[in-house]
């Protein structure tokens, strides 16, 4: 049974999907942020788990009255309130990308939030020797999605993610127009801009889990969770797919988080 609601957060509203039974199991998009993302990990995981997902501000069904960028900060708030919207924790947490990077933050904040967190490929790129570089690509993106050529940032997006780019053809009608406007014009600077808090991640009681994609090896979000995890002093754990496994390889991808969420 899946049950919809809507979870009050400031300057907005998040829709929230429930379904399932067992411990509470949050998932957390990166990308467009759309609950969606995880439909059929939903289904693989709601034998033995209360999973609960949710469109991230702004977003599909969920709405934002802000305005300016959306901090990564602002969205770990967001997902401890999407927590106690449906019963608090401490819940296991599952983010990927931009959905990572929250979960981290959510852990560094709300050390009572989550027992466990896997946080996959999170782009954090101020960990990396060539940060400016990719500030300055993630920069060239917002402009070009300002000046009108959002097709020509989208692509720029998708051609540095492994297993997302796109075929060359003439003509491309992008889907979900304003919610990747919104991506290049509030939150991919952010996103890229968030260095982890290190310090209060080593004081967690949190279980975490940093984790890449065997596919994704030689692209710029495998090579942060290995960083994270050296900082950490944790276990590096490599994933079956790459960067968008969670939606193109479920059945494999769900196997791996389970043996971590059991381990």
């Amino acid at each position: 049974m899946i049950s919809e609601s809507r979870c009050p957060v400031e300057d907005g509203e998040l829709y929230v999907r429930s379904t399932g039974e067992g411990p509470l199991l949050l998932l957390i998009a990166g990308g467009l942020g759309s609950a969606d993302t995880f439909r059929a990990m939903t289904k693989l995981l709601a034998g033995d788990h209360t999973v609960v997902t949710y469109d991230r501000r702004g977003h599909f069904r969920s709405t934002d009255t802000s305005t300016g960028p959306v901090s990564v900060p602002k969205q770990a708030d967001d997902a401890h309130a999407v927590l106690q919207h449906v019963g608090g924790g401490p819940a296991s947490v599952f983010g990927t990308s931009a959905g990572a990077l929250i979960g981290l933050d959510l852990v560094a904040r709300y050390p009572d939030a989550a027992s466990v967190l896997v946080a996959h490929e999170p782009p954090a790129v101020q960990l990396l020797p060539d940060a400016l570089g990719w500030l300055d690509e993630a920069n060239a993106q917002v402009r070009l999605a300002q000046a009108g050529d959002l097709m020509g940032a989208f692509k720029r997006f998708t051609d540095g993610i492994a297993g997302a780019a796109l075929p060359e053809l003439r003509a491309i009608r992008l889907p979900n127009e304003e919610d990747w406007k919104r991506l290049f014009a509030r939150e991919l600077a952010e996103i890229l801009d968030y260095l982890p808090d290190l310090r209060a991640l080593r004081r967690a009681r949190t279980e975490i889990f940093p984790v890449a994609g065997a596919g994704s090896r030689g692209h710029y979000h495998y090579q942060p969770a290995k960083i994270l995890a050296l900082e950490l002093g944790l276990p590096f754990t490599e994933m079956p797919g790459a960067h968008l496994a969670p939606q193109r390889n479920p059945a494999q991808f769900t196997e791996a988080l389970r043996d971590l969420l059991e381990g």
